[in-house]
């Protein structure tokens, strides 16, 4: 492993699921000699792919490091899921990485994963390359892809290592820079000279490249224009500078499943893929700082991933974007204003853990046991306190109960959860006090499903997903008057309390009391005691059994006993004054409304919108956005929302993203009250 900061490059996979990621990792780790022999991700052996759930669904469902060194350099590499429901390990790689491999297939060409992560790994100031893989599948077709790409981003994507085609068929692989055309055989690679069944599409290829590295420096651009060839050394300046500004997005065709041309992909992240850049942070005066990748510098760490096992305790991984982190560094974080003993300082290789004396700037690793650090934390010095940007955690839009399949381990299922939520802040965990239930929310279907699996696997809690509990609310529309007589007899002293209440709907969240009572009918000292009955009522509607909202409830009559009235017996007269008025003021149901801001593609908007009216949703207005989308705003009641991230993913094909915001209670339709107190009975 190096020392160096320049030598260092941190790479991370992303794109679409199931386009060959991490085979792609696979592959490369054993070109770079790390491993023996490579692994499948079919046969659950793979280096990144080395948690249960992911042998078991044979896809990736966690960001995972593997640090390897090659010519030199230190390689650290970071797979990452595909699957929109495991976002949160893309953002993690993105977070800690200085370069971006978008895997795509050559065969099904750009998917809607891999312009979203386009998108993502741009917006962070990555570099990007874009790796057409399966090129051993007969139906692949590189140029299609190769032109898909470039229709959708432009003159800056620029061929590096394309097939030369012969009769159908890939006869070898031609390196523009090595202006060298290599084939595979055995394992053996063998220079051969390039004979191209279609030469002027090859020809202008090959153009497409020189004229791209050519416009990133005027020395390059003169040379060109003159007709002189550029030299390797010349090629590599060029496109360096041209990944540094965003102005050459580099193409690579291979194989990760035969390893055929990944070595020149791996050749390329040593020889011009970028080395860590500096970074600014923000000051305890919210001041920005600039700090360079300088293990002498200040120390300025993030925590781009927490993992919270049951085996080896809490893990945190950083990106040290300056200074070191070594074992008497003391841990203090700029969240919490904490410090913390420095635990052990590991190396990744997929599962297993290789220990370090240091990690420097530029690099990344694990540390052991550090308690109070989350993901997105800052780890500095007390003396120079900064914090860097944090890691972009997508927002939860499913969101489902959860209920312990045995009776009594709610405890046990909350306290998982928040393991979990640790593990994947994209997972949020909270206790419903009104319906009584526990929630689980998070990106998808398949994130909770597999929460609920480890919940079993590692916390031995058995749990069941269901449809939550929609928070209903009770009010009344007309005024009425009611009495609530309370008396009991027995040996000793009775009770006695007697009162008249006038129950009026009011604008107000829970209830407003008055009292109008002459002639001292009701003492006093008993009115907070029918305040506080009527209060305890409105917990419990007279419908369904819903928490009741907009009532003033005017106590204007009665009469006491001036032995057995009791503070008791006024709250119990006032409870019975409250069953008889609201039953009788025409209650109502209300359900909850929520804003919807929904941000979709042109294509999907009128499927969107109507989606949303079979929502019983209202749509509010468009507004085109800055990224060429609409934003939707709707207000739809919340009851209809359940399934509304499904549908959006599955209309927008993954390109959509939606918020939403409660916003009021309003009256339910009929059919549906009838519905919420039928259930209600139940």
């Amino acid at each position: 492993m190096s020392n160096r900061a320049e030598d260092i490059r941190n790479v991370t996979l992303i794109g679409h699921a199931s386009k060959g990621k991490t085979t792609l990792c696979e592959a490369l780790l054993n070109i770079a000699g790390a491993t023996e022999r490579m692994g499948k991700v079919a046969d659950g052996n793979t280096v990144c792919d080395f948690d249960a759930e992911e042998k078991k669904r044979k896809i990736s469902v966690n960001s995972a490091v593997a640090s390897t060194s090659y010519k030199g350099k230190t390689i650290n590499f970071i797979d990452t899921p595909g699957l929109f429901d495991f976002a949160m390990g893309s953002a993690e790689g993105i977070r800690a990485a200085d370069t971006a491999l978008i895997v795509v297939s050559a065969r099904s060409g750009l998917a809607v994963g891999a312009e979203k992560a386009f998108k993502n790994a741009g917006s962070k100031g990555l570099s990007r390359i874009f790796v057409a893989t399966k090129m051993d599948d007969d139906r692949a077709d590189f140029y299609k892809s190769f032109n898909g790409i470039v229709a959708k981003f432009g003159t800056q994507v620029c061929p590096i290592v394309v097939p030369v085609l012969s009769a159908g068929s890939v006869r070898s692989y031609y390196n523009m820079i090595e202006d060298k055309a290599y084939v595979y055989e055995n394992g053996a690679k063998k220079e051969v000279t390039p004979e191209p069944a279609d030469a002027p599409r090859f020809e202008a290829v090959k153009a497409v490249f020189a004229e791209a590295v050519a416009s990133t420096d005027e020395e390059l651009m003169e040379k060109y224009f003159e007709g002189e060839e550029l030299t390797r050394e010349e090629k590599i300046k060029g496109v360096k500078l041209g990944m540094a500004d965003g102005s050459i997005i580099p193409v690579f065709a291979l194989s990760g499943i035969t390893g055929v041309a990944c070595d020149m992909l791996l050749d390329f992240i040593a020889d011009v893929c970028p080395s860590p850049k500096s970074e600014y942070a923000i000051d305890n005066n919210g001041e920005p700082i600039e700090l360079s990748a300088d293990e002498n510098g200040p120390l300025a760490a993030v925590c781009f991933k927490t993992v919270s096992d049951t085996f080896i305790g809490k893990l945190n991984f950083f990106k040290v974007v300056s200074g070191k982190i070594t074992p008497s560094t003391t841990a203090y974080n700029s969240r919490t204003g904490k410090e913390e003993r420095m635990g052990k300082i590991i190396k990744m290789f997929g599962a297993k853990q290789l220990e370090a004396s240091k990690l420097i700037a530029g690099d990344i690793g694990a540390v052991t046991k550090l308690s109070g650090f989350s993901t997105g934390d800052t780890m500095c010095s007390a003396s120079n306190s900064v914090k860097l940007d944090s890691v972009v955690i997508p927002v939860p839009t499913y969101k489902m109960a959860i209920k312990a399949v045995k009776k009594g381990e709610e405890e046990k299922i909350a306290s998982g959860l928040i393991r979990l939520c640790e593990e994947d802040p994209s997972l949020r965990f909270s206790n419903n006090v009104e319906t009584h239930q526990q929630l689980i929310e998070g990106l998808g279907e398949q994130q909770l499903e597999v929460a609920v699996s480890r919940l079993k696997d590692k916390f031995a809690v058995e749990a069941l997903l269901s449809t939550p509990k929609v928070a209903y609310r009770e009010t009344i529309t007309r005024k009425v008057s009611a009495q609530g007589r309370h008396k009991k007899q027995s040996g000793g002293h009775g009770q006695f309390g007697d009162v008249f209440i006038e129950f009026e709907p009011y604008d107000t969240e829970g209830l407003v009391f008055a009292e109008r009572v002459v002639g001292g009918s009701v003492p006093k000292n008993f009115f907070p005691a029918v305040e506080k009955g009527l209060n305890e009522c409105m917990e419990s509607g007279v419908l369904a059994g819903y928490k009741m909202v907009g009532v003033k409830a005017t106590l204007y009559d009665g009469s006491y006993h001036p032995v057995d009235s009791s503070e008791m017996s006024f709250k119990m007269a006032a409870s019975l004054a409250f069953k008889e008025g609201i039953s009788n003021a025409m209650p109502v149901i209300l359900e909850p409304i929520v804003t919807l801001k929904a941000t979709v593609n042109d294509d999907a908007m009128g499927d969107v919108i109507g989606d949303i009216n079979r929502r019983r949703g209202r749509v509010l207005g468009m507004t085109p956005t800055s990224d060429g989308n609409q934003e939707i705003i709707a207000e739809v009641p919340d009851a209809e929302m359940t399934t509304f991230s499904t549908s959006m993913r599955q209309i927008t094909q993954g390109r959509g993203s939606f918020t939403t915001e409660f916003a009021r209670y309003d009256r339910a339709p009929e059919h549906i009250a009838q519905k919420v107190i039928a259930e209600s009975n139940q």
